[in-house]
């Protein structure tokens, strides 16, 4: 089958799911969603590559896992997100598919490559068996067919179909409206789109996310700057001077940051947040702690404590640390039981002791989300 590339779709926003974890990172044992299913569909036939179209702010994390595949960054729908992955596919046919359909069974892929020749799209669909109403009317239920994917399509046509403002739910309308020919073929109800959270119990082949724990160090240092108001922990703190940085200088809300990211494996502070970049010019550090982790939520994570260590020889911190718990709790979406907040001095060594600046360093631990307990 190497006239044939497989595109996996994983890029979408998950905004009908209703869960804080975006349905392509939830976990099945210790697989992501959106790898399990590549996984399996690129075993089904000897495809001349993989092309996974992920979310743009996700890419450098999914391509952590492998290098088997070939990833690509999605647009703002679904179209778009085809468009731009066939920028990259050579190939006289394109099967394309959607992490959302999770459990397709194989036959269904020997079926439609054994039409490839029989149109323009070969689309696996379901006859419906309830009766059917539009509007007020009831129509005949043999001329309703439920579409499912994936759908192979013929390269040329489908980019050609693709070349308009018009806006496809599926890459058969697309083609059938520039008048090709669609080849249905029978589809299969293990195909269960994953669409509402409640989905999740009819989706058979996935299994309960592992246990495992995973732990990220995060430091950071900041000098002191003269007349500028001390942030920490999101809490103002009543001294004569503050942090030199690009952004407010919250110096420990960027060692939680790091040690959120380097616990999910997905870098470091100044990749999403580069201190180059004029949009974070003298931020609000709660904001970038907020963005991360609902980053972190998004990929298949929950929090499970921070412990943090603030090395700073003036002001005293202990006067401030319930209402640095507050304020971090809040964010985090944890317990305060959940942080704790130590605080020394450097014993007057070094530029620590020469009250030149201070440093946090910070452990974060987190677990995969359970979607079994919803």
């Amino acid at each position: 089958m190497k006239d044939i590339t497989l595109i996996i779709l994983c890029a979408g926003e998950s905004s009908r799911f209703g869960l804080k974890t975006k349905k392509q990172w939830l976990r099945t044992a210790d697989e992501p969603l959106w790898l399990n299913v590549t996984n399996r569909l690129s075993s089904y036939a000897s495809f001349a590559k993989t092309i996974v179209v992920g979310h743009q702010n996700e890419l450098s994390l999914m391509e952590n896992f492998t290098d088997d595949f070939e990833f690509v960054a999605g647009g703002s729908t679904r179209q778009e997100s085809i468009k731009n992955a066939l920028q990259k596919v050579t190939t006289p046919y394109v099967m394309i598919s959607d992490v959302a359909r999770s459990c397709i069974p194989k036959e269904v892929f020997i079926r439609l490559i054994e039409a490839k020749q029989d149109g323009s799209c070969i689309v696996p669909m379901l006859q419906v068996s309830d009766t059917v109403v539009f509007e007020t009317n009831t129509i005949e239920r043999e001329h309703v067919k439920l579409i499912q994917t994936p759908q192979l399509s013929n390269t040329q046509v489908l980019t050609k179909a693709l070349q308009t403002q018009q806006e496809f739910t599926d890459e058969s309308s697309a083609i059938k409206a520039l008048g090709e020919k669609i080849k249905y073929i029978e589809g299969s109800t293990k195909s269960q789109k994953l669409t509402f959270c409640e989905d999740i119990q009819a989706i058979e082949c996935l299994q309960a996310p592992l246990q495992d724990c995973f732990t990220g160090f995060g430091v950071d240092i900041h000098q002191f700057e003269e007349g500028k108001p001390m942030v920490l922990g999101g809490v103002a703190i009543e001294n004569g001077f503050g942090f030199k940085a690009h952004s407010d200088g919250d110096v420990l809300i960027h060692s939680v940051i790091d040690s959120l990211l380097g616990a999910c494996g997905a870098g470091d502070i100044g990749e999403f947040f580069p201190d180059n970049d004029q949009a974070y010019k003298d931020a609000d550090s709660k904001k970038l702690l907020e963005h991360i982790v609902k980053f972190v939520h998004s990929v298949g994570y929950e929090i499970v404590n921070i412990d943090l260590t603030i090395l700073i020889q003036i002001p005293k911190i202990n006067p401030y640390k319930k209402a640095i718990k507050s304020s971090l709790s809040q964010i985090l979406q944890i317990g305060k039981n959940k942080i704790n907040i130590k605080a020394t001095t450097a014993e007057k060594m070094g530029f620590i002791g020469r009250k030149e600046g201070a440093s946090v360093y910070s452990v974060a631990t987190l677990k995969y989300y359970d979607w079994t307990r919803k």
